[in-house]
């Protein structure tokens, strides 16, 4: 059960602003430690997902957004890397496992349009990483030397690094919140209140009350 420490760890972070929501002398910006989004990067085997990857996502899905995402993609050719993302999107739906963007939380048919084009044919994302700079074509750039080159981190003819960095911290980002907010921790909230009737009485708020981070 190798995904119990951080569903703890996720759930501690419910509890704790949950006791701050329902403080009656709460501080008037509660701070937001929960988790709003979980990459689970899966090892680019090009077969299929294992047992351990299907039981972790289907745990942890139900806690937080999941996004899943292959590592070390350079070791795949395109059509390769192209046949495991479809067959990893086929396992995670034959099993159940809903990742981010979920298709139930499309409020309307322009979302569910975007969200079934990033759900169809970028998930799970495949990236290359590196800490380490090289000269390309007179520029500085992160990537990964091999006998046939430089695979550079932010080019995407070679990665999807920075389609994966987009969606997360420009253009879901607030999204990624709300669902967090309205479904996960609506969830914990919803089931600690019935479990322990001692909490205080719950205090109206708005939406001025949160301070999110990433």
């Amino acid at each position: 059960n190798s995904w119990e420490p951080i569903e703890k760890y996720i759930n501690e972070q419910y509890e704790k602003f949950l006791k701050e929501e329902v403080n009656i002398a709460r501080k008037k910006r509660i701070p937001d430690t929960r988790v709003h989004c979980c990459l689970y990067f899966i090892s680019p085997t090009g077969h299929s997902l294992r047992p351990l990857d299907l039981e972790f996502m289907k745990h942890l899905s139900k806690v937080v957004n999941i996004i899943p995402v292959i590592a070390k993609a350079d070791t795949m050719t395109l059509e390769e890397k192209t046949e495991f993302k479809q067959r990893v999107r086929k396992e995670l739906e034959v099993n159940g496992i809903e990742f981010y963007p979920q298709k139930e939380f499309d409020e309307d048919l322009e979302d569910k349009t975007e969200n079934d084009k990033i759900r169809q044919e970028s998930m799970p994302f495949a990236v290359v990483g590196s800490d380490k700079e090289y000269q390309v074509n007179g520029k500085r750039v992160l990537g990964r030397k091999t006998p046939w080159g430089i695979i550079e981190v932010e080019n995407l003819t070679h990665c999807e690094f920075a389609l994966l960095r987009d969606f997360v911290i420009r253009t879901h980002l607030q999204d990624l919140k709300e669902v967090t907010h309205n479904i996960h921790y609506e969830t914990y909230r919803a089931k600690r209140l019935n479990d322990n009737g001692g909490l205080p009485p719950m205090t109206v708020e708005t939406e001025e009350n949160h301070e999110s981070n990433l």
